[in-house]
């Protein structure tokens, strides 16, 4: 019989169908809450949609695209950069990707190699610490500052740096946690990385949802930037297309030639009618972009408003775009089984701290997006009813 990777057979399983087997086959008293997976809780705008299906009736959309995606949709990229953080981010440092996930995947494989390092802060996006693993690069974690509401110090990251160290990868706004890390915090990580010699990857994946006219940073103003930054991004949150599957790394330097290769090999072009539907969002969907962010805005806060009920023994550590990440009063019981219960006996679907890195043992993830804002008091209950 044939051996499979055993670099994969370490790497733990997909962990939201793994929440999901809780509740298989299981009779509810009370109808589920889902908070294990960040979806949107609506479908693209209708003239989105019309948009991609008049686009399919053309056949040129089921052709390839460049390797690095539609020309058209890498300029107007690189004008909302510019637009959001200043700089002078151009079409060429643009590359579109199947979802921010293969940009990162991509990033990695052309960034590190067998023996090299990363440092993930903790606690991270699984799916990060799942592909270095498959890579075979050493994760270094950047111990979780609950002190800090999850937003990590660049002065522990320079303790961590070696001559091994590839990559420094920060996800803000944060996945699981949902901290949001100041412009000065992710300045000073771009400071270790440039005197480390290793890159700086920000997954900025949900800085649509932050405040309205709030710059994450300025980052691509430092005439620098490519000899250390590179910028992760999807269109799958903003515009609700996550099965469109269509994201992008804004990098220049050296490793757009080694993008250029892992693309070919990996995706030979992004989706075509996922990068028209981007393209279409971008140019004419900024309202709608807006609207959709003041909601999500609004949901956060009636999640942070919920949680300030005195009968409850559950600590919100930090909460923002679409989770909060949040303390369990259960000291000595495994997360897993902390979530595990709240699902078969609460009807919450979560995640536990554990699937994020280590030391996570006392916290669960809380995926609210797809819910509406009077569901956060619901949650609250549920969770007070828990803990009781």
């Amino acid at each position: 019989m044939y051996q499979t990777n055993s670099r994969v057979d370490i790497v733990q399983a997909p962990p939201i169908p793994e929440a999901w087997t809780w509740v298989e086959g299981i009779e509810m008293a009370e109808p589920l809450i889902d908070v294990c997976q960040a979806v949107p809780a609506s479908p693209p705008p209708d003239e989105l949609l019309a948009h991609v299906a008049a686009r399919a009736r053309d056949g040129s959309t089921a052709r390839y695209t460049d390797i690095f995606g539609m020309p058209a949709l890498r300029e107007a990229l690189a004008g909302d950069v510019n637009a959001l953080y200043g700089g002078d981010v151009g079409a060429g440092d643009v590359m579109i990707t199947a979802g921010c996930n293969q940009a990162f995947f991509n990033t990695m494989l052309a960034l590190a190699g067998e023996g090299d390092q990363v440092i993930l802060p903790v606690p991270w996006y699984f799916n990060h610490e799942m592909t270095a693993r498959m890579l075979g690069i050493s994760v270094v974690p950047l111990g979780f500052r609950p002190d800090r509401q999850g937003v990590p110090d660049p002065d522990d990251a320079r303790r961590l740096v070696s001559g091994r160290t590839r990559a420094i990868v920060l996800v803000s706004p944060n996945n699981p946690t949902g901290a949001v890390y100041p412009p000065e915090v992710i300045h000073g990580f771009l400071d270790v990385a440039r005197q480390a010699g290793c890159a700086l990857v920000i997954d900025e994946t949900y800085r649509d949802f932050l405040s309205p006219g709030a710059r994450p940073h300025d980052l691509f103003t430092d005439g620098q930037w490519r000899d250390t930054l590179v910028h992760l991004y999807s269109f799958s949150k903003v515009y609700c297309l996550t099965g469109y599957r269509v994201g992008a790394a804004v990098a220049g330097g050296r490793l757009q030639g080694a993008l250029e290769k892992v693309c070919d090999c990996v995706q030979i072009s992004p989706p075509h009618l996922g990068q028209e539907a981007a393209l279409y969002g971008l140019g004419h969907l900024d309202s709608w972009r807006r609207h959709n962010a003041g909601i999500m805005g609004e949901r956060a806060e009636a999640l942070a408003r919920a949680f300030t009920r005195n009968d409850l023994a559950w600590e919100l550590v930090s909460a923002g775009a679409y989770f909060a990440y949040v303390r369990h009063p259960f000291r000595g019981t495994a997360a897993v089984d902390v979530a595990r219960t709240l699902a078969v006996e609460d009807g919450l679907l979560t995640l536990p701290g554990s699937w994020f890195g280590p030391d996570q043992e006392d916290y669960i993830r809380l995926a609210f997006a797809n819910l509406e804002a009077d569901a956060m008091p619901v949650i609250a209950g549920r969770l007070a009813r828990s803990g009781s």
